[in-house]
């Protein structure tokens, strides 16, 4: 073998473990912690807890589902539960200003993922904590700090009297939320501002941390934890290294799944992730086969780039509806993980090319790295879809 293929092992040894970290990667589960307020200090604190959530490695733990749950005894499920306070009480730190850290005394019960009833058989089953008190008085705000060992995002979210507050936050390990105003709530007649209004300053200040918070996690949608969404990108840039055709594929793939994105998220356009999630391993394959039995750039690839663009910006969408954002917020929420998302595309492309830039012969290039990389690439996709579909 030539003096330069040995250069390719690392690069091999990069796609064989995205391939085998790809086979069982699912969605992040994220911890939505909401609090509900009403004029004269009643509050409710709820958590949810996903038991992926204190695995070693949530993306990749499979969710505990309710066929699995129904057959669990009292004591196993006493078991989740004490994981789950064990888990709030280490990771989760509450506090009220300016009385300090608070310890919630939530009462537990177990839900559907995003608070609904447990229903069909495979549901996601999460503990749920619920916290009902009374603000003291003098307390002028809360906020929530996310301590570090843990490896899931926490939703910060608030309302009240039953209007969401258009400012939250999403939190990764070691960041503490904004401290939100409860100023007025525990007297007889609050004055202006009333809490959880928001002036033109402020709904500027929380649009900007809205989508500064959004692209952040657009970008880590894509790197480190959307393998599947990687694999296609890298997809895309195998076919042909020239910057010409990899701008065009990317550029049409992004208005592809801006529009579905954007529909999805708005509440448009609903599709069951059941449907979509196959459909998106598929596509990983589709391009991998392509890049080795019909090495063609033309139109025939950018229908496809844009068919499953279309189909993609379903699975993007799925993160920012599972995460509830509040009305106001949604549209600076879209246009970050949007940014995010394409920010974080334009980085694989570059990682790869740094790559394989030093393999000038175009022949030993689709030899050595265009047939074997998709050849696995096309492996996770096919396996993959198979998985989601059973």
């Amino acid at each position: 073998m030539p003096r330069t293929a040995p250069l390719l092992r690392p690069l091999l040894t990069l796609l064989l473990g995205l391939f085998s970290a790809v086979l069982a990667a699912h969605s992040i589960p994220d911890i939505p912690v909401r609090g509900a307020f009403q004029t004269g200090g009643e509050a409710e604190i709820t958590i949810e807890i996903n038991p992926r959530n204190w695995s070693e490695s949530p993306k990749m733990a499979l969710s505990l589902e309710q066929k699995d749950f129904l057959t669990y005894t009292d004591a196993q499920r006493e078991e989740l539960l004490k994981q789950t306070r064990a888990f709030v009480a280490t990771y989760l730190e509450f506090t009220l200003e300016p009385i300090g850290r608070v310890q919630p005394d939530f009462t537990y019960d177990f839900v559907a993922e995003t608070g609904k009833p447990l229903m069909k058989m495979d549901d996601a089953v999460v503990a749920r904590g619920r916290w009902k008190t009374k603000i003291p008085a003098g307390v002028t705000g809360w906020k929530v700090r996310s301590l570090p060992g843990h490896k899931v995002a926490t939703v910060f979210t608030n309302s009240v009297d039953g209007k969401e507050h258009p400012r939250f936050m999403v939190m990764f390990p070691g960041e503490t939320s904004f401290t939100f105003d409860l100023t007025g709530l525990t007297a007889k007649a609050p004055t202006a501002p009333t809490p959880g209004s928001v002036g033109t300053h402020d709904t500027d200040a929380a649009t900007g941390a809205t989508f500064v918070s959004y692209l952040k996690q657009g970008f880590e949608h894509i790197l480190p934890e959307g393998l599947d969404h990687i694999l296609f990108v890298l997809g895309l840039f195998l076919l042909c290294r020239a910057w010409r055709p990899i701008l065009i594929q990317v550029t049409t793939f992004t208005a592809a799944h801006t529009i579905t994105l954007a529909l999805a998220t708005l509440g448009y356009v609903s599709v069951d992730p059941k449907i979509v999630e196959p459909i998106i391993a598929a596509s990983i394959a589709i391009v991998a086969l392509e890049n080795i039995f019909r090495p063609t750039y033309g139109k025939f690839r950018l229908l496809l780039a844009f068919v499953f663009g279309l189909i993609h910006g379903l699975g993007f969408a799925q993160r920012l509806i599972d995460e509830r954002i509040p009305e106001g917020s949604v549209v600076s929420s879209l246009l970050g993980f949007n940014l995010g998302v394409e920010l974080g595309q334009l980085a694989v492309i570059a990682l790869a090319f740094v790559a394989t830039f030093w393999l000038r012969d175009e022949d030993k290039y689709r030899r050595w790295v265009v047939i074997p990389a998709s050849a696995l690439i096309a492996l996770a996709g096919i396996f993959w879809a198979v998985e989601r579909l059973s």
